[in-house]
């Protein structure tokens, strides 16, 4: 199983500090691509895919400040990623292990971010051409230029019922205290075996409850 890099294990705890310091219920991909930004590995894939990085802050930030009150609560508990944040970690994982690699990085989880194409955390990145495709090129290859690009990779519908069987016991022994937050990763169900509208969710809102 991959480990988390130590400058991941402090990305995800500076995601959920960023929910917690605005008394936010949950803490979003917003969250955690704001906390990415400060990340030097996913920071230097950003930068390789020209993305302007203050101006990614300064959009995450007017986000998370002023779309997200409706997520403010007065209650003392900690913020909890959504199951859009916890699939975002487990796809890294996934992808990290079925490539043979040893170690989970900030560029891992922010290609896996793309994979949650409603959120406006992916919004944000597109908004500046940044793309999947050239994250993918820069951490193989060195370069974001993708001249004839093909990517083998699991597909959505392949990959998602993968995701249940990553449980919150593979986390880092760093990320343990979360384990409130956290949650059991593996209630999360396969894409296919969501029902109703209770599942259903626009950009930017926090996933509902019923999902892990």
């Amino acid at each position: 199983m991959p480990t988390f890099s130590r400058s991941l294990e402090q990305s995800l705890h500076r995601a959920l500090a960023l929910a917690n310091e605005r008394h936010h219920e949950y803490a979003t991909l917003e969250h955690l691509l704001l906390a990415l930004v400060d990340d030097q590995d996913a920071a230097a894939v950003m930068r390789a895919c020209n993305v302007d990085i203050d101006k990614l802050r300064r959009n995450l930030v007017t986000y998370v400040e002023s779309e997200l009150e409706k997520l403010v609560t007065d209650g003392s508990e900690d913020s909890k990623p959504t199951a859009g944040f916890q699939r975002t970690i487990q796809r890294a994982v996934i992808h990290v292990q079925s490539s043979g690699g040893e170690e989970v990085t900030g560029a891992n989880v922010l290609v896996a971010i793309f994979s949650e194409r409603e959120s406006h955390a992916v919004f944000f990145l597109q908004e500046q051409e940044m793309t999947r495709y050239d994250a993918i090129n820069f951490i193989s290859h060195g370069t974001a230029e993708r001249p004839g690009l093909t990517e083998s990779r699991l597909t959505l519908v392949e990959e998602e019922p993968l995701l249940q069987f990553f449980a919150y016991e593979h986390l880092p022994e760093h990320l343990k205290e979360h384990s409130k937050a956290f949650g059991n990763l593996s209630r999360i169900r396969p894409a296919g075996q969501r029902m109703g509208n209770q599942n259903s969710y626009r950009r930017g809102d926090p996933e509902p409850r019923s999902v892990g």
